[in-house]
């Protein structure tokens, strides 16, 4: 049975948090709620979250505070951070944003379609690093141990880069949608993509006989 991916959603209204819920539903994962930031920081140092939507504004540490508490911990920096806010202060308030860490900033009242989409994605490619990490382990330890067969070495190597290659062709297709769009958030999420898949597809290769 495929573990379910966990979201953390951070608001200190119930109201959101239940909208949130009812939102994200679809996509039938585990949604982890945080009533402030203090909150969030907790359930961050014993679970391991697919991705963070983050109210900016809340009383006591606010969500450019929670998240820069985030990407300092070795832990949690690259676990992608949506802030979500009802105020909209303008470019010099988006930059703080990102400037925060964040991968995509978004302003309410939000299409519920849209964001359930961009969370989707990010939901996806940390089930498929999951399945890559425990297979290459798996490889790794077979190698090291002198049990795996050139065959079987082989075989498991291109399981493995086929399941990256699909990730890869999701991103490529957002990208392309995302060609000439004025959406500088899905701009950051799909860069953040990119870095991530180019990571993935260097510890494969560095997997195969005569690598460095």
């Amino acid at each position: 049975m495929v573990q379910k991916a966990k979201i953390l959603l951070v608001d200190d209204r119930p109201e959101n948090l239940l909208a949130l819920e009812a939102i994200l539903s679809a996509l039938d994962q585990t949604l982890v709620r945080a009533a402030s930031g203090e909150e969030a920081l907790k359930a961050l140092l014993t679970d391991d979250f697919a991705v963070i939507l983050l109210d900016v504004q809340m009383p006591g540490m606010d969500g450019f505070e929670t998240a820069s508490h985030i990407k300092r911990r070795e832990r949690t920096r690259d676990i992608p951070i949506i802030f979500l806010t009802a105020i909209n202060h303008g470019p010099h308030h988006t930059f703080r944003g990102y400037a925060a860490g964040a991968v995509d900033y978004i302003s309410k009242p939000f299409d519920p379609w849209v964001l359930r989409a961009k969370v989707s994605v990010f939901v996806d490619l940390y089930m498929k690093n999951c399945q890559l990490k425990e297979q290459a382990a798996l490889l790794r330890l077979q190698l090291e141990a002198g049990d795996a067969q050139p065959a079987l070495g082989s075989a498991l190597l291109s399981e493995l880069s086929a399941r990256l290659a699909s990730v890869e062709e999701q991103a490529e297709a957002l990208t392309k949608q995302l060609d000439g769009s004025d959406d500088s958030g899905a701009a950051a999420t799909a860069a953040h993509l990119e870095r991530k898949l180019t990571g993935l597809r260097r510890a494969l290769e560095a997997l195969r006989p005569g690598s460095d």
